[in-house]
């Protein structure tokens, strides 16, 4: 039982009598009836529901060169080095964007690594995710990193079904390697991988605790990442474990006493909760959300990176220092230095994320840009917003065209009765009317628009 302590929170006496320990089942706790496999995966529901709980100190951490890179071409280490500046330049001097975490097995990886600790800056600290051996640890101790990641699956399908291992036997195994990370003169990260398939009492809860037991004898601060390594994870009130994200972060910090400092969030998107899960983690009591840039990231992605930025803004009020123009410079970097193809529709930096197509809309922002444009996205993402031209485009989106690249140009607008805005609507809807099917390039726009304007002059 554990002892009578003063709550620094309620300030009353406080005794809480449950402390898990391990359940070392010979049989893998599966879940079926919420997993079925050949079946959708089931939302259960117990109706315990936890309070919320928000650190005043909320961050994000990256993982753009971890698990960004597990899904597309790896970046080049000039390529590394440079977005590390501008995530450094996005997250600004309070450090919102705190870490970044760098794989040190290649070469390359190791130049850039080094490259980017040559800056100097203060954040994004840089922390590495290696295997679980001695050698990587003098490895990357040796380059000066402070902290690095280790993988401690948490579920039976990995306990059992891929390693073979019984709990009792990976709970052992989990804590000598963070031991020895620890004897290496590092600070200990610990993945607790698919963490939303385990059982959360039988063996999440006892590893929690034997690691806070460890951290606090060696007086070396031990986190936790949880890691929703498939996306299972649901941010409903009253959801049952092991989906419930409230349920997870609760549960740690109170019945394994993980400080919100040390408890950090890792989800994916596989069924469309990535940043909601994550938002819900900060809200009851996660300090940290880790992200990468533009989402990219193993399968269907992690929480994109440019999404906890607004997150963060919308619940706090103020940005604490981030430049959300930057975004805009990371993407246009992404996309045009590295190959990367950015979905058009992708929120804040695809193409089409501020782009109207539809006549009446653009009638609407030729009015009023607020009326349809979500924010002011030119003075917080650089971005103006934009319309394409086709064949539902109307007088009001030739004429949006026609001035927002006037004033590109430093010329006053024109009114939608213009002569120029009547034949260059008249030559687009020739177009579709003789078998054209896809939108209107700017290129052809912008052509067919000075010769109209070339005309005008020369008649003047």
């Amino acid at each position: 039982m554990r002892d009578i302590v003063l709550s620094e929170k309620t300030y009353k006496l406080e005794q809480d009598p449950y402390i898990y320990r391990l359940q070392d089942t010979t049989e893998p706790e599966l879940f079926r009836e919420m997993f079925p496999y050949t079946e959708t995966p089931k939302i259960a529901f117990n109706y315990r529901r936890v309070p919320e709980n928000m650190p005043e100190d909320i961050f994000i951490t990256d993982t753009t060169f971890r698990d960004g890179q597990q899904s597309r071409t790896p970046y080049t280490t000039e390529q590394m080095v440079h977005i590390y500046k501008l995530l450094h330049k996005l997250g600004g001097h309070n450090g919102m964007i705190r870490q970044t975490e760098f794989f040190a097995y290649s070469e390359k990886d190791r130049k850039a690594l080094e490259k980017c600790m040559e800056l100097g800056y203060d954040f994004p600290e840089i922390t590495t995710w290696i295997r679980a051996n001695k050698k990587d640890f003098e490895l990357v101790r040796s380059i000066g990193v402070k902290e690095t990641g280790i993988l401690v699956s948490c579920s039976d399908y990995h306990i059992f079904n891929k390693m073979g291992l019984t709990r009792k036997q990976a709970l052992d195994k989990y804590l000598g390697i963070v031991k020895d990370c620890i004897e290496a003169g590092l600070r200990p990260r610990c993945h607790f991988e698919d963490i939303t398939r385990a059982d959360f009492y039988g063996f999440v809860v006892p590893f929690a605790s034997s690691l806070m037991e460890l951290s606090r004898e060696c007086n070396i601060p031990i986190k936790i990442r949880a890691c929703d390594t498939m996306g299972y994870g649901v941010p409903y009130p009253g959801a049952a474990l092991p989906r419930s994200v409230s349920g997870i972060i609760y549960g740690l910090q109170h019945y394994a006493g993980v400080p919100s400092e040390m408890l950090e969030w890792h989800g994916h998107n596989d069924f469309y909760k990535g940043v909601v899960n994550a938002t819900t983690a900060w809200m009851y009591g996660a300090s940290a959300v880790n992200c990468s840039l533009l989402g990219i990231g193993e399968r269907t992605g992690n929480v994109p990176l440019e999404a906890m930025v607004f997150e963060y803004a919308s619940l706090r009020g103020h940005l604490n220092g981030m430049n959300t123009r930057v975004i805009t410079e990371l993407a246009d970097y992404i996309r045009y230095d590295t190959g990367y193809e950015i979905p058009p529709m992708t929120p804040f930096v695809g193409d089409s994320f501020n782009l109207t197509r539809a006549g009446i809309h653009a009638d609407g922002m030729m009015k009023d840009p607020e009326i349809y444009n979500i924010f002011d996205t030119e003075a917080i993402l650089a971005r103006a917003p934009k319309v394409s031209i086709n064949n539902s485009s109307g007088l009001a989106g030739i004429a949006f065209w026609v001035n927002e690249y006037r004033e590109r140009h430093g010329e006053e607008k024109l009114s939608k009765k213009d002569e120029i805005i009547g034949k260059l609507y008249d030559w687009v809807m020739s177009e579709y009317d003789n078998g054209r099917i896809t939108v209107i390039s700017e290129g052809e726009m912008a052509t067919h628009y000075e010769e109209l304007m070339k005309q005008r002059r020369q008649s003047a």
